[in-house]
């Protein structure tokens, strides 16, 4: 059995409920980077332990929250001991834009993840006008109004968190076999 962990900051709820929806598809813990950019030394061996870390952050100015940066650079602890290497990883994101410049985000998740030596898990999913209805191979991307509360976050773009929480889960799983 595989282990999996969706690990996030949500600045105003709308990447949590996305997190909420990629970790019932990868059956994984959620774990909350808090507002300053933390994490507790609990968290963290959840992380260390799990065989696919999904990355989350809302896409602000163009990039992951700060707070997703701070976690991201702590890492190095890890990198420095090769702790994740030949983990599986993916990542996801949401904007208030159609474009929001998401890919910038997915980009950098894929960056951190490679620096880490781990296997990235890209969204296979075709657009089909719901599922994956933004177009993205490379994570997860979601959008919904600036204005909007997280409830408002189109249907088929939890359908995609989920599905695409399955998909980094099946991979880890078949890499661990």
């Amino acid at each position: 059995m595989t282990k999996t962990v969706v690990v996030f900051h949500s600045g105003y709820g709308h990447t949590q409920r996305l997190a909420q929806f990629v970790a019932e598809g990868a059956k994984a813990d959620l774990i909350a980077i808090d507002a300053d950019g933390n994490l507790s030394d609990a968290d963290w061996a959840t992380v260390d332990a799990a065989d696919a870390i999904i990355f989350g952050s809302p896409t602000y100015m163009g990039m992951a929250s700060w707070q997703f940066k701070k976690f991201a650079d702590a890492t190095s602890k890890r990198w420095f001991t090769s702790a994740w290497k030949d983990k599986v990883a993916g990542g996801f994101t949401i904007s208030a834009s159609p474009s929001g410049d998401k890919l910038s985000t997915i980009q950098y998740f894929i960056t951190l993840a490679m620096q880490n030596g781990m296997i990235w898990a890209g969204q296979p999913a075709l657009n089909d006008g719901n599922i994956n209805r933004i177009g993205s191979n490379s994570g997860l991307m979601a959008q919904v109004g600036a204005t909007s509360p997280a409830a408002d976050i189109p249907q088929g773009d939890l359908d995609t968190a989920k599905a695409y929480g399955e998909r980094v889960a099946q991979v880890a799983a078949k890499l661990r076999g």
